[in-house]
């Protein structure tokens, strides 16, 4: 599968579709969201949080960078908007979360792209209407068809 497209037309919709992305996540996935300022990252990722059975409330930590919420698997939620270089990224010694045993969702991954591992499934949101949404999903490697294949079918049934 080379790209997967999904139209959500509320906040509640992607939210929905991040759920339904979260329930398939594995141990060790990495998940690149990229996007315009208010193109939905943030609530993609509340929906992550829902199907990896987070309790409490995701907000994005644009301010201390990195936030571990703990559910079936642990979320790892990064948000790289404040830093302007590629070596700020590296610097913050992500390795540690983008190995581990979590889900890592990566706010403003196209800020450093070279940062991340080239298997990924990448996340790119366009406002395409006031509460309307593109998500078009970029799986690389073999992991990241199987889960957006895993999400088509699940959406789909």
């Amino acid at each position: 599968m080379n790209m997967l497209e999904l139209t959500s037309n509320s906040p509640e919709e992607t939210q929905r579709i991040g759920a339904s992305l979260g329930a398939c996540a594995q141990p060790g996935d990495v998940l690149l969201l990229c996007g315009d300022l208010g193109a939905g990252k943030t609530c993609l990722t509340q929906g992550i949080a829902k199907g990896l059975d987070v309790e409490g409330y995701v907000r994005s930590p644009t301010f201390v960078l990195v936030t571990i919420h703990q559910g079936r698997l642990p979320l790892y939620h990064i948000d790289i908007y404040r830093l302007d270089h590629v070596a700020e990224v590296i610097e913050l010694g992500l390795e540690e979360y983008l190995a581990g045993n979590g889900v890592s969702v990566i706010e403003w991954a196209d800020k450093a792209p070279e940062a991340f591992p080239e298997d990924c499934l990448r996340v790119t949101l366009d406002t395409i209407g006031e509460d309307s949404r593109l998500l078009r999903l970029h799986p690389t490697g073999t992991r990241y068809e199987e889960l957006a294949l895993a999400l088509r079918n699940r959406l789909h049934d």
